[in-house]
């Protein structure tokens, strides 16, 4: 609906970006068939029936094998990148040894968990009404000096849907479980808006929370941001190019660094045709960018998270479906290739096999498997934060 009304609002090239949607059609029900089927094929299906009576975790040949070895393929990840040791380096506010881990019986669980969270919602965080406005998730236990590591969600939808309520819920409830302070937003909307307003915006949100955060007791010298296919684009964009004062009008001497990167199958290049769907240059140069690629190279080259790879970047974790799409796998390769070759110190990288475009938005196993294995990435993030810390404290003292 709302992006059927932005053709209205912006008629320039309407008819062109309508019929290439139209042209288009067959391949996103080929998406939905496929996403469908290798989210819940027969055998996690039977998984979850059984596991509801006897509440037995997910075996690795039994019912993990319904999860198309995303386990092995998610511990490889950790394990390249912080050693077979990497569950010892996991720091949380709350350690809770009830939870189960990659539980089949957990699904419903896993479904559940946002009704246990306080959820403020509809905060202020820019002068842009309806597009700037954040939910904040947090534990009821949570005090307002409790300094809890703070994670930014970026939803996804096209850069035109961008909204904050219903996205990434299995990981959110998750954080929030471990005593993080979750932060979803909402942010400008194509064709209404053109690009850059969508990265200005995220990073209007990072000020906000590194002003506001703490009133809600969250730790501002802590904020790692995430988000699915347009949000993972942006949030990576955000992480790269941090207190780039071109991107920061108004709030150019503020911090808007992050302290990690877990984007999902997102889009790291926009200047390369050749690596995505058929329907997404169309898009961009309608609707998002409202320029051609090839009047406006410049524009999309500032726009592509590739270009801005360096070796101080922040640790990232860059997950992707290996059968994706909407947004080719080749897209998270080429982007893992560049900040590796730029240097930089930490990145992780899960290519998952089977998995189609947003394959983590319900929770089933491999949804849970994805979750808890982002948490130990963020865990380990946050554990180094804290040790630095302790350092600075036992330095002074």
């Amino acid at each position: 609906m709302q992006t059927a009304l932005g053709l209205i609002a912006n008629p320039v090239g309407t008819f062109q970006a309508a019929s290439v949607l139209l042209r288009g059609a067959p391949s996103l029900a080929g998406w939905l068939a496929g996403w469908a089927i290798t989210e819940f094929p027969l055998r996690v299906l039977t998984g979850h029936a059984l596991s509801s009576v006897n509440a037995a975790p997910v075996n690795r040949f039994t019912a993990g094998l319904a999860a198309q070895r995303a386990d092995s393929v998610l511990q490889e990840a950790l394990t390249e990148t912080h050693g077979s040791d990497y569950a010892e380096k996991v720091s949380h506010p709350v350690t809770d040894p009830t939870i189960r881990r990659h539980s089949v019986a957990g699904v419903w669980r896993a479904a559940q968990r946002s009704r246990y969270a306080t959820v403020t919602r509809n905060l202020s965080y820019g002068p842009g009404g309806r597009d700037h406005l954040l939910d904040i998730w947090r534990r009821p236990d949570i005090t307002l000096g409790a300094k809890a590591p703070v994670l930014l969600q970026v939803p996804g939808g096209a850069w035109a849907l961008s909204e904050k309520r219903g996205q990434a819920v299995p990981l959110l409830s998750r954080m929030v479980e471990l005593g993080w302070i979750c932060v979803t937003i909402n942010y400008s909307r194509s064709p209404f808006s053109a690009w850059p307003a969508h990265i200005i915006d995220v990073k209007r949100a990072i000020a906000w929370l590194r002003e506001n955060v703490a009133d809600h007791g969250g730790d501002p010298e802590f904020i790692a941001i995430t988000g699915g296919s347009a949000g993972a684009h942006i949030g990576s964009l955000a992480a790269l190019t941090a207190n780039d004062t071109a991107l920061q009008p108004g709030f150019e001497h503020v911090d808007t660094s992050v302290a990690a990167a877990v984007p999902y199958y997102g889009a790291y290049d926009l200047t390369d045709p050749a690596n995505m769907c058929e329907l997404m240059l169309p898009f961009l140069e309608n609707f998002v960018m409202r320029a051609r690629l090839a009047d406006a190279p410049d524009l999309y080259r500032a726009a592509s998270p590739i270009a801005h790879v360096h070796r101080d970047a922040p640790p990232f974790f860059v997950l992707h479906g290996r059968n994706d799409a909407v947004i080719p796998h080749t897209q998270a390769q080429s982007f893992v290739g560049a900040l590796r070759g730029a240097g930089a110190a930490t990145v992780a990288h899960a290519e998952l096999p089977n998995a189609h475009h947003a394959f983590d938005t319900i929770a089933t196993v491999r949804s849970q498997m994805v979750t808890d294995t982002v948490a130990d990435f963020l865990g380990i993030t946050y554990g180094r934060h804290r040790t630095g810390l302790d350092r600075v404290v036992h330095h002074v003292g």
